[in-house]
């Protein structure tokens, strides 16, 4: 669907292989939470994110990677970046702002914006005022 809608597909840069790397340490300096990493890069491995950047880079006429770095930790209306504001799982809350989303919706106009060059803060207008583009959203009925 993305393939046949969206001209340019934006996407975070992800280092699978460093973010899945071990945790069992040495002998002489074992790890820490080796089981809970071990869950971890199972989780990561297994959602395919390396094999979904192959199949947009075949499919789509543009793929742009960007740093993921602060991403799901920077607010999209304000730019303020605050780990705290990143509430929980699902939920961000800027903490010099106010503003509210939910935190993947927060995290994905960061990435658009990174990916697109859109300024969006600081007196420029914000994607999120426009709204994302109904293309780039996935209709659950379709996906049905």
């Amino acid at each position: 669907m993305l393939a046949n809608t969206a001209g340019t597909v934006c996407i975070e840069a992800l280092k699978t292989r460093q973010m899945t790397k071990s945790a069992k340490g040495t002998q002489e300096k074992p790890g820490k939470n080796v089981k809970a990493k071990s869950g971890l890069n199972r989780v990561i491995l297994g959602t395919g994110w390396g094999q979904l950047g192959k199949m947009l880079d075949y499919k789509v006429a543009n793929v742009v990677r960007v740093n993921p770095r602060n991403t799901s930790i920077t607010c999209h209306e304000c730019g303020h970046v605050e780990k705290a504001s990143r509430q929980t799982q699902a939920k961000f809350k800027c903490v010099q702002c106010g503003h509210e989303n939910n935190a993947d919706v927060n995290a994905a106009l960061n990435i658009l914006a990174l990916g697109t060059g859109a300024a969006g803060r600081g007196g420029v207008p914000a994607l999120a005022a426009v709204g994302t583009p109904k293309n780039h959203q996935i209709d659950m009925e379709m996906a049905a």
